[in-house]
């Protein structure tokens, strides 16, 4: 992907810029656990995946506010997937360091969120940064209610334990409705984890970055209520979910998805029990 092809546009006092760690490779039946066999494999299909596979995009806003230059998530390094870990070669491509960065705010602690946080050596790949987690999340996965996830789940576990110890004394915990800087605050949209944050940017429409709470374009608006194979407490995300689509509907939010197809940027509209993504490629408002 060329600087040129980057899509970015202005939203009332900032410029955001949507870059990328990579795409991860996900089975169908993480898209879509509720789904049959006919409509996951459609759904695979319009993702332009085959074979049961389809690749979920890593979408990373860039803000620039100011003097100040913040990003929602990091990405998982090299430690995830080996497609991803594209981020700091991104963010290069468009003419910013690792040391410009000022703010990171971390939505969730899931690997492709958070793992990108620490280089091989165990420094931080953002040195200069102020960090930005919900308290809720936090105290999640440094506690004990991390500690009791089934075995299979633990090596996610160990991963953030290892990077939010990193941000120890230089972390900044948050709760719903806290401002990040001046137009910007989280969302408390729980249920993905105990703790995901969604993020609002205030013009005359609102921006939503609704990050892992509305995992899918296609199925988290055609089929709200059915479950993102990661949410980790699935009736708080179905109840999440209905709430922030019904909230960008009515608010003619400007939306912009994490794991949705390159750039995830579009609005929202009503269509019967379910919502209609349109996408904004092109629109520059």
């Amino acid at each position: 992907m060329t600087t040129s092809e980057f899509h970015s546009f202005r939203h009332g006092e900032f410029d955001v810029t949507v870059l990328s760690d990579g795409p991860i490779a996900l089975a169908g039946e993480l898209f879509a656990p509720e789904a049959n066999d006919q409509q996951r494999a459609h759904i695979v299909k319009r993702l332009k995946g085959q074979d049961n596979t389809a690749h979920a995009q890593s979408n990373i806003p860039l803000i620039v506010y100011d003097e100040q230059v913040i990003l929602v998530d990091v990405g998982a390094g090299s430690r995830f997937q080996p497609t991803e870990g594209m981020l700091e070669e991104n963010l290069e491509r468009v003419g910013v360091r690792a040391e410009d960065v000022t703010i990171v705010l971390i939505s969730h602690a899931h690997p492709d969120h958070i793992w990108g946080l620490l280089r091989d050596d165990g420094s931080l790949r953002f040195p200069k940064a102020r960090y930005f987690v919900g308290k809720a999340e936090w105290d999640f996965w440094m506690g004990e209610g991390a500690s009791g996830l089934p075995s299979e789940a633990q090596p996610f576990v160990e991963g953030a334990r290892r990077d939010l110890a990193a941000l120890d004394g230089r972390v900044n915990l948050v709760q719903d409705g806290d401002e990040i800087v001046p137009g910007m605050r989280v969302l408390a949209t729980p249920g993905h984890t105990p703790g995901h944050l969604s993020v609002i940017l205030d013009s005359d429409v609102p921006l939503i970055i609704t990050v892992d709470a509305v995992s899918s374009e296609i199925v988290s608006f055609e089929h709200p209520d059915w479950s993102f194979g990661f949410d980790m407490d699935p009736a708080k995300a179905k109840a999440t979910r209905r709430a922030l689509l019904d909230q960008a509907a009515s608010e003619n939010a400007k939306l912009l998805g994490f794991h949705w197809t390159y750039p995830g940027v579009g609005r929202i509209k009503k269509d019967g029990d379910a919502y209609e993504f349109i996408n904004a490629v092109g629109d520059k408002s």
